[in-house]
């Protein structure tokens, strides 16, 4: 049997009052994932997290795969720069980031830059510079230090909107590095800091901080960001990482799999577990993607896979704005949209999502995540609906998310 496994990312939320205490998957008009609730078995999954931290989407996303985020994350930057599909090198740090708009006192007063989706001409200004510096090496004598002149460059790539991915590439670096992001507004970025003792770290630090005051003085003086309200005219990082090895997911489980997604992080994700890319046209990651096309070309490469993984990312956005009515109506339009996958013979549907993120709070939160698998042959129990509350009664009872696949390869059977 073939599966199609759909994540939605931030499926969860809490209840909330305006919503009638229910939460928006519970509010929401589903009467297509409901069938599936009603036909399959049900439960709730417990998402991957750090200790006293809360869940990421890329721990998660490695976590729902069966992969322990432990071993196998190799860092949200690295995922981010592959998933926009720049070439990663042994040896290069990978991050994350944001144009941000900070005011004249580096203050912080928009983490997007009023989301920003136009930056090529500020990549263009900032892609390929050279940081040069001197790094300090011992030599052969003791006690003696021979400085070694060094050359650092910086590659940005475009991701959705105002993401961007950094590739920084030279000799002696460690991505041992803290983030600038506060992920809050008005205070200023943090500077970058070595996580540990080692030269490489302090240096990789010290370089960054360098590119950082140069490309702030490049976009606040660019043409672009002269018309803009809010001017993107700075860049917050996070997440540095450096590619490590990983078995593959036909390694793991013997399933040719492929990827839809549209955000570079899910398409990374993807690509380092092995899976293809699937194109569709017309997904975007946001709330206007197209779900049917998404769903048709899901359905459509069940011929050269054995499993799909579909990714849907505007709940957890909307979340993290505070729009919970509009987390609502979107879902509606995913079960809309997802009749299409319905009366499918011999196909394993399986639907999560990787964490909640509530809306009253703006962030990811830990809730548990309810999920149903679904097929023709599956004996359902005795769920009727498919929301928070009423999966936790069905059959699956609550799964450790590092488990999840073991689940799902059983029922595939």
């Amino acid at each position: 049997m073939k599966t199609i496994f759909i994540i939605i990312d931030g499926l969860g939320d809490q209840p909330i009052p305006a919503l009638g205490n229910k939460t928006p998957l519970e509010s929401a008009r589903t009467p297509n994932f409901n069938f599936l609730a009603k036909n399959g078995v049900c439960g709730l999954v417990l998402p991957w997290t750090k200790k006293s931290k809360l869940p990421t989407s890329e721990d998660t996303h490695l976590a729902l795969f069966g992969f322990n985020p432990k071993i196998h994350n190799p860092g949200r930057g690295v995922l981010e720069v592959m998933g926009i599909g720049m070439k990663v090198l042994p040896g290069d740090v990978c991050l994350r980031g944001n144009f941000a708009t900070v005011d004249s006192e580096g203050i912080i007063i928009d983490r997007r830059a009023g989301r920003i989706d136009k930056t090529r001409p500020l990549i263009k200004a900032l892609n390929g510079m050279i940081i040069e510096g001197v790094y300090p090496v011992k030599s052969r004598k003791a006690g003696a230090a021979k400085p070694l002149f060094n050359r650092v460059k910086f590659l940005i790539g475009k991701a959705i909107s105002h993401r961007i991915g950094i590739i920084i590439r030279g000799k002696n670096l460690s991505a041992k590095i803290s983030d600038n992001d506060l992920k809050v507004v008005g205070a200023r970025p943090l500077p970058i800091k070595a996580l540990d003792k080692l030269k490489e770290t302090k240096y990789t630090a010290e370089t960054l901080n360098q590119f950082l005051e140069k490309a702030h003085y490049i976009l606040k003086n660019h043409p672009l960001n002269k018309k803009r309200k809010l001017p993107a005219n700075y860049i917050l990082v996070r997440g540095a990482g450096a590619f490590k090895k990983s078995p593959t997911f036909y390694q793991k489980y013997k399933l040719k799999a492929g990827c839809i997604a549209a955000g570079t992080l899910y398409k990374g994700i993807g690509k380092y577990l092995g899976m293809d890319p699937v194109r569709v046209k017309g997904i975007t990651g946001l709330s206007c993607t197209d779900l049917r096309e998404k769903f048709l070309v899901s359905k459509k490469s069940l011929n050269k896979h054995d499993f799909i993984f579909c990714h849907i990312k505007a709940a957890d956005s909307l979340a993290e704005d505070g729009n919970f009515q509009g987390k609502k109506n979107f879902i509606e339009q995913i079960d809309k949209n997802l009749k299409l996958l319905l009366g499918l013979k011999d196909i394993l549907l399986v639907v999560t999502g990787d964490h909640s993120t509530c809306s009253l709070k703006k962030r990811h939160c830990s809730e548990p995540l309810p999920i149903l698998i679904y097929s023709d042959k599956i004996k359902p129990d005795k769920v009727k609906t498919f929301s928070e509350k009423s999966c936790k009664n069905g059959k699956l009872g609550k799964i450790k998310q590092l488990n999840l696949m073991q689940k799902v390869v059983c029922y595939n059977k």
